[in-house]
């Protein structure tokens, strides 16, 4: 990923990160870091256009209401989540648990973990894992 189309300024001591899908700068934490990271990686890499990609929105999980990192639509609908965790923050089975929860209001094609360091998709109609990114096509 190339770090300089990641813009990040300091403003009264504090670490602030440009997101484009936003369009504001926001507070850089690690998490942030890696959901801006994920961001630049869909938009420059699998070529997914930024007006299909949506950042921290609220969904409705029972009575719960949550905010997913980033969702991805393909066709007006909703097509991948990605969940962001910090570097140092085990893939583990509460991330899991966590992306599924959120699967289960918006029923996407691909489930996407990371925590900057590893990448996990699942494909849910071949109901399979894989490492990495997937050649991902919006476009077909």
């Amino acid at each position: 990923m190339q770090q300089k189309r990641l813009h990040r300024i300091l403003k009264e001591g504090k670490e602030f990160i440009f997101d484009p899908i936003r369009k504001k700068y926001v507070f850089l934490t690690p998490e942030e870091w890696v959901r801006q990271q994920i961001v630049d990686h869909l938009i420059y890499e699998q070529k997914i256009p930024p007006s299909l990609i949506a950042v921290e929105k609220k969904v409705q999980i029972g009575n719960l209401s949550k905010r997913f990192d980033i969702l991805v639509f393909k066709n007006s609908i909703p097509w991948m989540i990605v969940e962001c965790k910090r570097e140092s923050e085990l893939l583990n089975e509460s991330v899991m648990q966590q992306i599924l929860a959120y699967n289960s209001q918006l029923k996407v094609a691909y489930l996407v973990v990371s925590n900057g360091k590893e990448v996990y998709c699942f494909d849910t109609k071949e109901n399979a894992w894989q490492d990495g990114f997937a050649a991902f096509h919006i476009t077909e």
